[in-house]
């Protein structure tokens, strides 16, 4: 049996760049980045506990591969994968928190 991750642990920050506040302004969009292993429904679900006072209408997800980095003495490794989530609300929700930045 798979253990049920916290909402916290599946939403791990938004992420705040000029194309998230555009999309939020514009589409009602909002950027996370999220746990690597976590589906859209769970991110679904996670994001509707964390904001009770909204309803996602769908999810999209975005797996960031990592990158070639030089270490000491031009060894090459390279950054870790992570996944963001783009999260799409119904028309006339918003999180409230966002709006004041």
């Amino acid at each position: 049996m798979v253990p049920v991750k916290e909402p916290y642990e599946i939403v791990k920050y938004p992420l705040l760049t000029e194309k998230s506040n555009y999309l939020r302004e514009e589409k009602k969009r909002y950027i996370f980045r999220v746990d690597i292993k976590a589906n859209k429904i769970e991110i679904k679900k996670a994001i509707e506990a964390i904001f009770p006072d909204v309803k996602v209408s769908s999810v999209n997800t975005i797996t960031v591969h990592g990158k070639p980095k030089r270490v000491r003495y031009n060894r090459m490794r390279k950054t870790l994968e992570w996944k963001k989530a783009v999260v799409t609300l119904r028309p006339g929700d918003s999180i409230e928190i966002f709006e004041t930045l």
